[in-house]
């Protein structure tokens, strides 16, 4: 039995309805499948307890007594050194001797000689020559010690000698500040205890694309994180260690600071974080903050960095922390506006994902979309042939 042309298209449309909808799975966008992630993390890390875990007040607060938004206080390993700090003599410092009542031996060049010049040099294997006392081993040996060995051993010329020590240049022992400050530069260890701010103050600050959060100190081959940004916040002076000969003090850049917001928002970018900072709100909300790869105008703040209201869906915002293999999964209902306020409050980390993602009818209607196209070439060529009969 011949069919009318109306109900030919009614099926032909309904099949193409019912194709479409299977198709959802098919969808463009990027989708994130919670159970597969779970599945992935629980192998990965023998945890049966592994789960994508919901943004709560709670979890805000466990996040919070875990360091996440206050770094662990560190142990200098010279602090007891720094308690009773004396300078030690190095090759090629530079000694003033001064014997009282003997002008010849405390500036032989002449007084209108600078200190340097009317010094004694260290050699390279730690000698220092002096009149009446020849050659004496002075590397090592803090002023007071060498005071004490010159005087005993001159005192075969001189009697009753009275003798001071003091160092007028400091040559042998040194430490580099390198990377995101003004100056970089080589420094002088000297009689006066050297920390670390003192020497990025000698270097001139730091440059406008610092992060001072991260600054490393290599020593002996081994290399130590210092967060100097909790050292100015909130005065912690575990972060501000003693240096020592051979430091080298490395600012890095900020590059690194940034979280990248994906999915189903007005402008997916990633976000360089203000000093170590952000939270969700921000990531998703700020319109102040710099962008990159994006033009002047969008991060000078025109672009208002909010979830699509056409295509988002907002009960599904997840942050996605740590590695591929196991990561860190939270997920944040901010169906209710209230939600925003955990939003403000969830401390995000460098690296982090924020992706929001798609409600289903927009999904289909993306589907829809897609296949409108080809129903519309399968109904012309049906009516075209319907006319021709």
């Amino acid at each position: 039995m011949d069919r009318s042309p109306v109900d030919t298209s009614l099926r032909l449309f309904a099949v193409l309805a019912l194709a479409s909808a299977a198709g959802c799975a098919l969808a463009p966008g990027m989708r994130l499948d919670e159970d597969a992630a779970v599945r992935r993390g629980q192998e990965t890390t023998k945890d049966p307890q592994f789960k994508v875990e919901p943004v709560t007040q709670a979890l805000v607060k466990r996040l919070a007594e875990q360091g996440a938004v206050h770094p662990a206080p560190l142990t200098d390993p010279l602090a007891e050194e720094a308690a009773h700090y004396h300078y030690r003599v190095a090759p090629y410092d530079v000694l003033q001797v001064i014997v009282w009542d003997h002008p010849e031996l405390t500036a032989p060049t002449g007084q209108f000689r600078s200190p340097e010049e009317n010094g004694n040099q260290v050699h390279a294997d730690g000698t220092m020559f002096y009149p009446y006392v020849g050659a004496v081993a002075v590397a090592g040996k803090t002023v007071e010690e060498v005071r004490q060995l010159l005087t005993d051993r001159i005192a075969h010329a001189i009697t009753r000698p009275q003798i001071d020590v003091r160092v007028v240049a400091f040559r042998g022992k040194k430490v580099q500040v390198t990377g995101e400050v003004v100056a970089p530069t080589t420094i002088p260890v000297t009689d006066v205890p050297l920390r670390v701010q003192d020497a990025l103050a000698l270097a001139k600050g730091f440059t406008s694309e610092s992060d001072f959060s991260r600054v490393t100190l290599s020593r002996a081959g081994t290399t130590f994180e210092l967060n100097l940004q909790a050292l100015y916040e909130r005065g912690d002076l575990s972060q501000n260690w003693l240096l020592q000969d051979g430091d080298v003090v490395n600012v890095p850049d900020r590059s690194r600071n940034k979280v990248f917001v994906i999915g189903e928002v007005r402008a997916p970018q990633s976000r360089l974080m203000v000093r170590g900072r952000m939270s969700l709100a921000e990531a998703l909300a700020d319109t102040t903050g710099t962008t990159v790869g994006m033009s002047s105008a969008a991060s000078s703040g025109t672009v208002v960095n909010w979830l699509d209201p056409t295509a988002a869906n907002p009960a599904k915002i997840y942050v996605i922390r740590g590695s591929y293999d196991a990561p860190q999964i939270y997920h944040l209902d901010a169906s209710s506006p209230d939600a925003i306020l955990l939003a403000a409050q969830f401390p995000l980390q460098p690296r982090d994902v924020v992706f929001v993602s798609t409600y289903e009818l927009s999904r289909f209607n993306r589907v829809i979309l897609q296949i409108l196209p080809t129903i519309q070439g399968i109904w012309q060529t049906y009516d075209i042939v319907q006319r021709t009969r």
